[in-house]
């Protein structure tokens, strides 16, 4: 079973910080700088290398979750970063899509 499926199912815990229908986020429990979710899509898909013209309105649609709690939070001003690892020779060690979101101190070249 897949680890960020189960997650977003809420059969394991987590800190939700947004969810809707389509999209669940949550806080990365190794932050690697002050503000450090992750966005999923509750649809299971991989990675990036399995998006396609029918799975796309959902990536579209993570991409919109993450302006708009930017925004909230006050940070879409003074930057921020999102991350998705595809592969595992790029470093993907859950292979259901995800979208680092990386804001604040603690954020460095390393998390390119």
């Amino acid at each position: 079973m897949c680890l960020f499926c189960e997650i977003a199912k809420k059969n394991i815990p987590s800190t939700c910080v947004y969810e809707d229908e389509t999209v669940f986020v949550f806080n990365d429990i190794a932050p690697k700088a002050d503000v450090h979710m992750l966005v999923i899509p509750k649809e299971h898909i991989g990675s990036m290398a399995e998006v396609t013209a029918e799975n796309s309105a959902v990536v579209a649609h993570c991409f919109e979750v993450i302006a708009k709690l930017m925004k909230e939070k006050g940070i879409a001003d003074d930057g921020f970063r999102v991350i998705s690892n595809c592969g595992e020779k790029a470093g993907q060690t859950v292979f259901h899509l995800h979208f680092h979101v990386l804001a604040g101190n603690g954020m460095t070249e390393a998390h390119v």
